[in-house]
């Protein structure tokens, strides 16, 4: 007789082995149907409305701002970097525009899609609806290392170099405790990051311990609760490429991120090594994680709460997921930052938006649904 053929999940029907790629090998129970067709359809277009969104939201927030800045004006200052234009601004204006409002919107739109990004590919990998970018204990290494630098008085540049080589040094020491573990891989990765979290939450603790109360304690704990205040040109250049090559790995391994989701063996039959994409997603989803975390000090809720309101807009397929987790991040951390810059004379720091909104979201997410 012919090869056996195995039933495609959820079907109970038998179905042949598809080549990877294919529409019926990225995601689970993929018919090609007209009802599967809808929802790609469906997953585009909320995917062009992420993204006009996320443009709106940038131009509005150039213009909004203690000193607002006319939307003519805002348009000649941008062209006028490319073709001189004749001066219709003040020098405070420009000031104001390039140095301080334009790095901050740019900032605000790549660390809201890098956490938000992270934190889908984690939950896919990990085969866990409640895992975040801090799982593997990037964003506590990373806390470890700003408060150190902050105690050296190495200055902002050094808070971010010395935050950023601890975030990837704790995921590193996770990994390596989790290879000479027994038992189930990926919980034996998630239980290391818990354990390895802990120990550097505690190394925190004590740095605020003996950190000078009337200088040092206060820049810790402003750190911690993250900021986008000190934004400048230079540190969105410094942390781009990093941002822009952890982004581009995850995008290209989507669908073979829906393959993971299905399991070593079913990714064995489809010709995916399961073992070394998830070092590969780990890794990239890592990098971005701690290039956002060494500029903004740490801002929780984004890449565990995005996924799943684009999952209920999307669909748990990763070749949409990921793309409208990019775009949703993006347009949403802009959108809480401007909040936290102009609602109030004293400007909120962003992690605490972060846990208002996000906190309420996701206890409405789980009493609303069975099954995240």
């Amino acid at each position: 007789m012919g090869e056996e053929t195995r039933p495609a999940p959820g079907t109970g029907v038998a179905a042949s082995p598809a080549a990877p790629g294919t529409e019926a090998a990225a995601s689970p129970g993929g018919c090609g149907c007209p009802r599967a067709s809808r929802a790609a359809r469906r997953g585009r277009l909320v995917i062009v409305g992420l993204a006009v969104f996320a443009v709106l939201a940038a131009g509005a927030s150039l213009l909004l701002g203690r000193y607002p800045i006319d939307p003519s004006q805002a348009v000649a200052l941008l062209v006028d970097q490319v073709v001189p234009l004749p001066q219709t601004w003040t020098d405070q204006q420009a000031t104001l525009f390039f140095n301080v409002r334009l790095p901050r919107i740019l900032l605000a739109l790549m660390v809201g899609c890098c956490l938000a990004v992270a934190g889908a590919a984690y939950q896919g990998t990990f085969q866990n609806p409640l895992v975040s970018p801090d799982i593997l204990g990037a964003s506590q290494g990373a806390a470890f290392g700003a408060a150190v630098a902050i105690l050296l008085g190495l200055g902002s540049v050094g808070v971010s170099l010395l935050a950023f080589a601890m975030a990837l040094f704790t995921v590193l020491l996770v990994l390596l405790i989790s290879a000479r573990a027994k038992g189930n891989h990926m919980m034996v990765v998630v239980l290391a990051g818990v354990m390895v979290s802990s120990l550097f939450q505690a190394g925190v603790s004590y740095a605020k311990l003996v950190a000078d109360p009337t200088d040092e304690l206060a820049d810790i704990t402003y750190w911690l609760m993250g900021s986008l205040t000190g934004a400048k040109m230079a540190s969105v250049a410094a942390v781009f490429p990093l941002m822009l090559a952890g982004c581009a790995v995850l995008f290209a391994l989507r669908w073979r991120i829906n393959v993971l989701t299905m399991g070593d063996d079913e990714a064995a039959t489809l010709g995916v090594n399961a073992r070394l994409i998830r070092v590969v997603v780990i890794v990239a989803a890592t990098v971005v994680t701690a290039a956002s975390v060494c500029v903004t000090g740490m801002i929780g809720w984004v890449g565990l709460v995005i996924p799943h309101l684009c999952r209920m807009m999307v669909g748990a397929d990763y070749r949409r997921l990921i793309p409208a987790s990019m775009l949703m991040g993006a347009g949403f951390l802009l959108v809480v930052d401007d909040v936290a810059r102009l609602a109030t004379t004293a400007e909120i720091p962003i992690g605490i938006l972060t846990a208002f909104v996000g906190a309420p979201f996701f206890l409405f997410l789980i009493t609303r649904r069975k099954k995240l």
